[in-house]
């Protein structure tokens, strides 16, 4: 696991399972809202952003966490390894409030800084069109047919519960360690 892509619905656990998966194999940890936000909430231009993402994705080893559909390609033609954190709408929902409300006034540790949380309109659009309207609008049917497209040439884990995320994460080898035993090893 040198290349790792994570992707799934807002409030998944995207970035809490990169940075987790960062501290347990020591890979260098690249969350895509970074790229995408520039201070005080501005859309980094579509170009620029690309070639970020581009750069970021020729490096040999990496997290990268975040969805932007638009470079799923780019980023799996590279992963050793993906990831799809097909969390239900209710537990998303609800942590993307628990989030906001914890970050209130302040930029996220996966986020641009100068980007507060904040309650207010946008903050509710962006509830009801990427997080409750995941499954409708077609974002996780293109996440399905990524995963399904790569398991060819990628190891792809589809978790569908925070136990299995909890799971996951617990059978990840530490940093330079492996978990099967060496040969000769006593059992």
């Amino acid at each position: 696991m040198q290349r790792v892509m994570i992707i799934g619905g807002s409030g998944s656990g995207k970035s809490t399972v990169a940075r987790r998966l960062g501290d347990i194999s020591g890979l260098p940890v690249i969350h895509i809202d970074k790229i995408h936000w520039q201070p005080g909430w501005v859309e980094r231009p579509e170009d620029e952003r690309y070639q970020l993402i581009c750069n970021a994705v020729a490096a040999d080893r990496w997290i990268f966490d975040g969805n932007y559909s638009s470079t799923f390609e780019l980023r799996a033609a590279r992963a050793d390894t993906i990831i799809f954190l097909d969390i239900s709408t209710p537990r998303r929902i609800a942590r993307v409030v628990w989030r906001t409300l914890s970050n209130l006034g302040r930029s996220r540790p996966d986020m641009t800084a100068e980007c507060p949380e904040a309650l207010n309109a946008r903050f509710v659009e962006f509830i009801v069109k990427w997080v409750a309207h995941y499954r409708t609008r077609g974002a996780r049917a293109k996440a399905i047919a990524l995963i399904d497209a790569a398991r060819s040439r990628s190891t792809v884990h589809h978790l569908t519960s925070p136990r299995a995320v909890e799971q996951f994460l617990a059978d990840v080898p530490p940093c330079g360690q492996s978990k099967t035993a060496p040969v000769g090893a006593a059992n």
